[in-house]
């Protein structure tokens, strides 16, 4: 499925951090425990650090020990798009945002219920909206 916002890279360069178009247009994936998100307990939103599209909810958010934010389920069935991914010499699948298509993380198959997969994001790839109480 084609993106819905389409952005040349000299764009998508000047709104994103090196470290945040690294990882969202490129593919790239950060280090594991260190990006602040990922020990993030507050109620609120995650959303697309590039299109600002809301993703995933704080309610779905678990500690999986791996050093990314994890997830059980998307905030909508439509805020993420999913696809192979191949690289590395291992078969995955990957998680991108579906108005921008920005690279967000994999999903796997070992996640808790309801859904017993893990959303394995790059906190860099999100922005957080903590909720008002």
């Amino acid at each position: 499925m084609a993106p819905k916002i389409k952005k040349s890279n000299t764009e998508w360069k000047k709104q994103l951090t090196s470290e945040q178009f690294r990882v969202t247009r490129k593919q790239g994936t950060e280090r594991p425990y260190s990006h602040p998100h990922n020990d993030e307990k507050a109620d609120g939103t995650f959303s697309c650090v590039c299109c600002g599209k809301e993703l995933f909810h704080s309610d779905g958010k678990f500690e999986s020990g791996t050093g990314w934010p994890s997830f059980h389920s998307p905030i909508h069935e439509t805020a993420i798009d999913e696809q192979e991914d191949r690289s590395l010499f291992m078969r995955r699948t990957e998680v991108r945002c579906s108005d921008c298509h920005a690279h967000l993380g994999h999903v796997f198959p070992d996640g808790p219920a309801p859904t017993g997969l893990r959303y394995c994001l790059n906190g860099v790839a999100l922005d957080f909206d903590e909720s008002e109480s």
